[in-house]
């Protein structure tokens, strides 16, 4: 009778041992909701037991959209299906691997850089906090984005894969995920505007159970950037802009419903090509160019010279254009990480309201007398 109290008891105990830990304690933690407010190509959903992540248009001319299932750690599948593009994820996620240095000052932002265990070409890489990490070894060198070295990410073992690609070419991705390690593509580069970009730190967040706070940072940005456009609509001269730049016989400049000439618009800028209606970049030759920008008064984005002669020195007929003459091109190739990359390109997406701010110094610097340039910089 005694070790039949005994073994009744210990049955007991496991069993309160179980609920203590059950699996809906930890769906209340990850399972948070989550608004988008900017981005078209991403919807999360908040069901029962798991969360629905939605990538549509994850490359130029998706035909299928992405969908990723994230249940807690611990639980089971919440359900089966044959849909190869539906993925199960675990979360939250302890060891992972990114491959846009965008994704990088957002994992910084959420405290999540730890997490981070390898990323193809490191030497993108400017941020000095995650540089630290990679000079100690803790982020390990994975090759090229298109061709990526799985044997090292074998060896790393990760619990999943950001990727993402500019043609829809995912051969190095499906390759990974035959392996078991599941991959979520990110399409935030795809956003047309600014802070649709800036709020995909809401798809990072996710696999974390980092949800309040991802929000938290988009709401300050956010803010800071429709106070700075509020700004700008202040004055009445609107300068005008030419953008971009050659190579070889192409000038490549932004389409008027690019983020970029979101960029100019909330600038409170006359963009000259802001009537055309593509969202990638417009593919012109050089006297198409000169026609329409020669008198601009601004020209921001003007490729990777680092000065005025340097610019002269890849086209001497820029010298044609009258922002050239008169000194007024501004670039964001200046800035770099100790191993050369571009600030901007790792920090711009998720901070649009400094790239705002700039343009607004640039084009009236009596809104911001105190401000310093962040991106941008003068040519000399």
């Amino acid at each position: 009778m005694r070790n039949l109290i005994i073994t009744i008891s210990l049955f007991l105990i496991c069993i309160s041992c179980k609920k203590e830990v059950k699996p809906t304690d930890l769906t209340v933690m990850y399972m948070a909701p989550q608004n988008i407010e900017y981005a078209k190509g991403l919807t999360i959903k908040s069901q029962k037991g798991y969360k629905e992540v939605i990538v549509s248009t994850p490359w130029p001319k998706a035909k299928q959209e992405l969908r990723y299932i994230l249940h807690p750690k611990g639980t089971a599948q919440p359900f089966s299906t044959n849909d190869t593009h539906t993925v199960f994820i675990q979360v939250p996620i302890d060891r992972m691997i990114v491959t846009s240095t965008t994704d990088i000052p957002m994992l910084e932002a959420l405290g999540l850089e730890h997490k981070l265990v390898g990323f193809p070409h490191t030497d993108y890489i400017s941020s000095e906090k995650t540089r630290a990490l990679i000079d100690n070894g803790s982020i390990k060198e994975l090759g090229e984005a298109h061709s990526l070295n799985t044997e090292i990410i074998l060896e790393l073992d990760p619990e999943l894969v950001i990727g993402f690609s500019s043609s829809g070419d995912i051969k190095a991705y499906d390759l990974i995920q035959k392996t078991g390690i599941p991959v979520a593509m990110n399409g935030s580069w795809m956003e047309q505007h600014p802070l649709g970009r800036a709020e995909w730190i809401k798809f990072i967040s996710a696999f974390f159970g980092k949800e309040a706070k991802a929000d938290s940072i988009f709401q300050d940005i956010k803010k800071e950037y429709t106070t700075a456009s509020l700004l700008a609509q202040n004055v009445s001269k609107t300068p005008t802009i030419l953008s971009g730049n050659m190579f070889k016989d192409i000038w490549y400049i932004p389409g008027g419903k690019s983020y970029v000439a979101q960029f100019f618009k909330d600038a409170n800028t006359k963009y000259l090509w802001a009537d055309s209606k593509t969202s990638g970049s417009l593919s012109l030759n050089f006297e198409n160019v000169l026609e329409k920008g020669q008198h601009a008064t601004l020209w921001i984005g003007a490729g990777n010279a680092k000065s005025i002669e340097e610019l002269k020195e890849q086209n001497p007929r820029y010298e044609l254009f009258e922002a050239f003459k008169n000194k007024t091109v501004y670039s964001s190739a200046l800035r770099t990480g100790a191993t050369g990359g571009l600030i901007y390109y790792e920090l711009g997406p998720m901070r649009p309201d400094l790239i705002l701010k700039d343009m607004i110094k640039i084009a009236h610097p009596e809104l911001l007398p105190d401000y310093n340039f962040y991106f941008f910089e003068k040519l000399e």
